[in-house]
């Protein structure tokens, strides 16, 4: 076996005794002397291209944690960490330098909060919950039911047993967790939206306008309200905006409102979007007897939108 073949069954980051058992010394050290494998730390060593977070958590001989866990399950994220997440055991002390290049959690982990090399999915959930603003968290947890890697009755019990503060925080975020969902954009219009009393947007609802099946992106059905996300990343093409347009004027037509939000005010802009959304189920329960959100009452109590 090839040095570098052995370094990819480990995915792409290694030992000294792992290598050394597997290709032997000669072959590690002319692997070393032509950069094929770099070491970066003593008797540790990764492949050039090595994912960072996993690469750094070698290093330091951390596990990775939080969004950089959660986005090694391929999942959909508010926000990218400007530097790897990554979680050490109480006591452990990390330079400075080590901290200007990581994001260090100190926190106690059992066997089955660690699966290889990451958090399990059902631990990154509960620490990115228990850690980020709701809407962050939100689309984490999200994404985690939508991959099919924990359910919202692990969520739940999980979130009951944890201890103090983070107990309240992690069970509402199982508690409003859903699958459905197309990405972390919807998740966190979502989110702001449950600060609006008596809104129930659901993700993807089929409804049927202009003879024609189509699945909003958040929908009320009582109030006939409409929510979607515009990104540019998906509504550039000219067949992209044909098929937008025809959306919403069939939409309206048929005695829907539309509110449409762009990625930069969801992100960005919370407390309007909250306004506008407010002021929009206001206007179709207006519409509708006025009397509807008062019986819906408010999801949860209320909070600072993106709250930390």
């Amino acid at each position: 076996m090839d040095i570098i073949t052995a370094m990819r069954r480990h995915g792409g980051v290694a030992t000294h005794a792992q290598l050394r058992s597997a290709v032997g010394r000669p072959a590690l050290d002319e692997a070393l002397r032509c950069n094929a494998i770099r070491r970066v730390a003593r008797g540790r060593y990764v492949l050039p291209g090595t994912d960072v977070a996993r690469a750094e958590a070698h290093r330091l001989t951390a596990v990775v944690g939080l969004r950089s866990a959660a986005a090694s399950y391929a999942w959909s994220l508010k926000t990218t960490p400007d530097r790897p997440e990554l979680v050490v055991p109480r006591g452990r002390k990390v330079s400075a330098d080590d901290q200007a290049l990581a994001r260090i959690r100190w926190q106690r982990l059992g066997d089955s909060d660690v699966t290889d090399w990451r958090t399990t999915p059902l631990r990154t959930v509960m620490d990115c919950a228990t850690s980020l603003p709701f809407d962050e968290a939100l689309a984490v947890a999200d994404s985690a039911l939508r991959s099919r890697l924990v359910t919202q009755a692990e969520l739940m019990r999980a979130a009951d047993r944890l201890p103090g503060r983070g107990r309240d925080a992690a069970l509402e975020v199982a508690l409003f967790a859903r699958d459905r969902p197309a990405n972390a954009f919807e998740s966190v219009i979502r989110a702001i939206s449950l600060d609006v009393p008596g809104l129930r947007l659901v993700p993807q609802v089929r409804l049927r306008v202009g003879g024609r099946r189509i699945r909003p992106d958040l929908v009320d059905t009582e109030l006939r309200l409409v929510v979607e996300g515009d990104s540019h990343e998906f509504h550039t093409s000219e067949r992209a905006i044909d098929a937008d347009c025809w959306r919403y004027d069939e939409l309206v037509l048929d005695d829907w409102l539309v509110i449409r939000v762009s990625w930069v005010q969801a992100m960005f802009q919370q407390e309007w979007v909250a306004s506008v959304l407010r002021r929009a189920a206001e206007r179709q329960d207006l519409r509708r007897g006025g009397d509807l959100l008062r019986r819906r009452g408010a999801l949860r109590r209320p909070t600072t939108v993106g709250r930390a």
